[in-house]
């Protein structure tokens, strides 16, 4: 017996749903790539300062994203710079000076490489500076470290703290 066009039709068409799928590898892996570094370039509005266990930031209701400074660390026991020791927070303290020379020579080094890698004129006043300070380090010690930033032209002073909701009452 003759088959119909349309028998022909549903056949050629059930013939052709019974094959497998098969995907096509390099179009799967375009397209993760693409999705890969579509990720890579919208994830860096994350500003992440650096940590320290042994320093323990105040809390604040402060909103303001950081931004990528230079960072100036304290804890109990040091003065750091970008990690690197600067100074003992015993020595500063017992000190009389109101600089900190060593903090003030590393300031200065900082702007110095700066300008030679932009080649930029030196702006007084208007250079950044985040401190890290742990919550229980003495005003006194802040005061000092606050001071030479100034007078080393880092006037944008920024104080780290830890984000906490608004409490109640």
């Amino acid at each position: 017996m003759k088959m119909s066009r349309r028998a022909r039709r549903m056949d050629r068409h059930h013939k052709r749903k019974k094959q497998m799928v098969t995907f096509s590898l390099v179009s799967l892996m375009d397209i993760f790539t693409i999705l890969v570094f579509f990720l890579l370039v919208n994830s860096s509005d994350v500003e992440v300062l650096q940590s320290n266990r042994a320093v323990k930031l105040p809390e604040s209701v402060a909103e303001t994203k950081p931004r990528e400074t230079l960072v100036v660390m304290v804890n109990d026991r040091e003065i750091l710079i970008q990690g690197r020791h600067i100074a003992s927070v015993e020595e500063v303290l017992k000190s009389k000076e109101p600089l900190i020379e060593p903090l003030r020579k590393e300031l200065e080094y900082h702007t110095r490489k700066v300008l030679q890698l932009t080649g930029q004129q030196a702006l007084k006043g208007n250079r950044e500076i985040t401190i890290m300070g742990d919550r229980k380090i003495p005003y006194r010690l802040l005061k000092k470290i606050m001071l030479t930033c100034a007078r080393s032209h880092y006037g944008n002073i920024s104080l780290a703290v830890l984000n906490k909701a608004e409490g109640k009452g």
